[in-house]
């Protein structure tokens, strides 16, 4: 569990990282920016659940 919980560390430093320093000028590709890394930060809670789950069951 732990290499999960360092990738998705990693995936909010880059989120952290973009929205601070790397921005981009148009309003429009920002959010839909914002939106991809919110879909892949989520995605990935939703893979760290259920490998959880998964070694739960065993």
């Amino acid at each position: 569990m732990k290499p999960q919980l360092i990738i998705f560390a990693v995936l909010i430093a880059a989120y952290i990282v973009y929205n601070f320093f790397f921005q981009v000028l148009d309003d429009k590709t920002n959010t839909a920016i914002n939106i991809g890394f919110g879909s892949i930060l989520f995605g990935y809670i939703a893979f760290m659940a259920y490998s959880l789950l998964k070694k739960m069951k065993k």
